[in-house]
């Protein structure tokens, strides 16, 4: 329900509470020399941020629309990037930090991922992931070098954090309920603390301390990392207590990256990598990289556009994940028919709800009606891309009706012997 804040160090138990009035916020991250908070919203399919200083958070932005179940939250601090899972879709995508140039790094072989860390000055990424086949992976931040570091004794893999400085890895899992840690690559794994823990969720550390929520006890605790023992709680009687992080500047060190410098030669995202040269470029979904391997397409050359009632997609065919992206359009109702018109850049659509044909840039922008009287039941559209006109089909007047692009010049062309026409399609170099 809201975003809080616990001074630990000074040894306060109350909570300051940064943003409220949430839906069902689950995970939760910073970049602390921007004074940024991220965090994932599942019931609104969104992720948003804030600026926080000391005198608190001002206006809350949403930056990635349109998911379904952002379980998983990640901040790249140095590359200034957004990662995050998405259990429904089983995918994981990264952003920049104001949610431009989305880009799917998975789509294959991901049943639940949750919880993700990065580990920047290393280029890695790793998570979580409770499917079929629990395991804990890891992969480079600019998606190669995947691999499955943990796949034994594991169940419910909830939270997950690193530790920078002894080069570790940590792990909760609420079936067996323990906290596990392991080397980077996943070997000589121990167990920190074990039988004690009802139903630990996320978990982060801080020099020698480590701390976790836990959805039983709803309150935060916290032990020594390296044993386990002084187990305490930090703060309790929380609602829902979802994922933790500790907010401080040691915990993301600045230095410069192979992408500090002029976004490493790339046109668009500029992503870390564990090898030579340690950064990797990479282009929006659906989007093709030249071969200079720095350079991306002005956009996707081919794609499908799809109506789905309340929403509009385009789904790029030049990439193998198929990604859909939703058009960026305001209050639509019920859309039934969809067409483009190649010269221009626009989609054009039927909206059965406020009775209308629309059209929009394919980024969502420039949305504006194109017909708005005399429409009952527009089920059908098509465009005329040669001399600029758009005809469409009616099963409320039984008509089927012609205009120019931009809605002057309207005609009736056929209106007798029609009884539901539906579908229209044209061939204009037929005429």
């Amino acid at each position: 329900r809201d975003l809080r804040i616990v001074d630990v160090e000074h040894g306060s138990a109350n909570a300051t509470v940064v943003v409220e009035g949430l839906e069902d916020a689950a995970a939760v991250d910073y970049v602390y020399a921007q004074g940024l908070i991220y965090w994932s919203d599942v019931s609104e399919e969104a992720i948003k941020r804030t600026f926080f200083n000391q005198s608190g958070a001002n206006v809350v932005q949403t930056v990635v629309p349109g998911l379904t179940s952002p379980d998983g939250l990640a901040c790249d601090w140095l590359g200034r990037k957004l990662y995050w899972t998405d259990s429904e879709t089983n995918r994981i995508e990264v952003a920049e930090l104001d949610g431009s140039l989305r880009k799917v790094l998975f789509w294959q072989e991901l049943d639940q991922p949750r919880a993700i860390a990065l580990d920047p000055e290393r280029g890695f990424m790793y998570w979580t992931d409770w499917g079929e086949v629990p395991k804990i992976e890891r992969a480079g931040m600019d998606g190669t070098n995947r691999s499955i570091i943990i796949d034994k004794d594991i169940n419910w893999p909830n939270g997950l954090t690193l530790d920078y400085t002894k080069h570790q890895l940590y792990w909760a899992d609420a079936k067996h309920n323990f906290i596990h840690r392991a080397n980077l690559d996943g070997s000589s794994r121990e167990v920190v603390v074990k039988g004690e823990l009802p139903h630990p969720f996320a978990l982060t550390l801080f020099q020698d301390t480590l701390f976790w929520t836990d959805w039983t006890t709803h309150s935060i605790h916290s032990c020594r990392k390296q044993t386990g023992q002084n187990q305490r709680v930090v703060h309790s009687n929380i609602f829902s207590p979802m994922d933790i992080h500790v907010f401080s500047p040691k915990r993301q060190p600045i230095c410069d990256t192979s992408c500090s410098l002029n976004n490493g030669g790339c046109s668009h995202l500029c992503l870390l990598s564990p090898t030579g040269p340690f950064h990797r470029c990479a282009c929006p979904t659906g989007v093709q990289m030249l071969e200079d391997g720095k350079t991306c397409r002005d956009g996707a050359t081919q794609m499908l556009l799809l109506a789905r009632r309340t929403d509009l997609r385009r789904i790029s065919l030049d990439m193998p994940d198929f990604t859909d992206i939703i058009l960026q359009v305001e209050d639509i109702r019920h859309a039934i028919a969809i067409d483009y018109d190649p010269v221009e850049g626009y989609v054009y659509w039927t909206d059965d709800d406020v009775k209308a044909i629309r059209r929009s840039l394919l980024d969502g922008s420039d949305a504006q009606f194109v017909v708005t009287s005399q429409v009952s039941h527009p089920d059908g559209i098509a465009v005329d891309w040669i001399a600029r006109n758009l005809y469409w089909t009616d099963t409320g007047t039984d008509r089927i009706e012609v205009t120019r692009l931009n809605g002057t010049m309207r005609k009736i062309l056929i209106s007798e012997d029609l009884d539901e026409p539906r579908a229209i399609v044209l061939d204009p170099v037929a005429g």
